[in-house]
């Protein structure tokens, strides 16, 4: 079974690169204004997961500048998404709000739902 989702991970990422989504170009300030929401939010992510994959591919078609956490290779953001998101689940997008409040938002399309809201994309 390792063996199988090894190899079709690897088709998911090849496929996700062949066929990737050219991203959107803005005006710097536009950019800008864009990039100062998205400043204080975090994905984490696993590199084959296909809901991983649907929301990166989201994030480089509307040129979103948000920090990508490999949870599944990284001890410390692994154990955080569990800590503090309450489980280690992925896709999974961290919404820094203030100093004590972040919200922890799960599933990627709730996920590509609330930046296009958030952020007023087409």
């Amino acid at each position: 079974m390792k063996f199988i989702r090894m190899i079709l991970g690897r088709l998911i990422l090849a496929m996700d690169f062949l066929t990737g989504p050219k991203p959107v170009v803005r005006e710097k300030r536009e950019q800008d204004a864009i990039d100062a929401l998205t400043a204080n939010m975090a994905l984490y992510q696993f590199k084959a997961c296909p809901f991983c994959v649907k929301v990166r591919r989201q994030l480089r078609k509307h040129a979103l500048n948000i920090e990508l956490r490999d949870a599944q290779n990284n001890a410390t953001f692994k154990a955080e998404l569990t800590r503090e998101g309450g489980r280690h689940k992925v896709p999974c997008l961290r919404i820094e709000k203030g100093p004590n409040d972040v919200k922890w938002l799960y599933e990627s399309d709730d996920i590509i739902s609330f930046l296009k809201t958030e952020l007023k994309l087409s």
